[in-house]
């Protein structure tokens, strides 16, 4: 999503009891949603909807991976690192901080970091 999130649309999105979670179980680590769905103890719709919900607002991403047989199956990886809400007199900002989620933009990160 190239346009940044409403207050009002982070603020909704994170309220959900199944996509916070979510969140924390892809954080650590990429996890297919299978794995997903039983560290939040959800069903597996429950699951792929938040999943499309969270991609939908750039706050989690799917990476495509091969098992030792060949079979390709999708992982997750939460790229929110954090948010900073701010109140002034105008009402109330968001600060999303995600991580880079494309091969370019984490090469440029790694190379910057060194």
């Amino acid at each position: 999503m190239s346009e940044e999130l409403s207050i009002e649309e982070l603020l909704s999105v994170l309220d959900d009891e199944y996509a916070r979670p979510i969140l924390v179980a892809a954080s650590a680590e990429p996890k297919s949603a299978k794995a997903l769905a039983e560290a939040c103890e959800a069903s597996l719709p429950t699951v792929y909807r938040r999943l499309d919900t969270l991609e939908a607002h750039d706050l989690i991403t799917e990476r495509t991976e091969l098992d030792d047989d060949g079979h390709h199956y999708s992982t997750y990886e939460a790229t929110l690192q954090s948010v900073a809400i701010e109140l002034d007199e105008e009402g109330l900002t968001a600060d999303v901080s995600r991580e880079p989620t494309d091969a370019a933009d984490r090469f440029t990160e790694l190379w910057e970091g060194i």
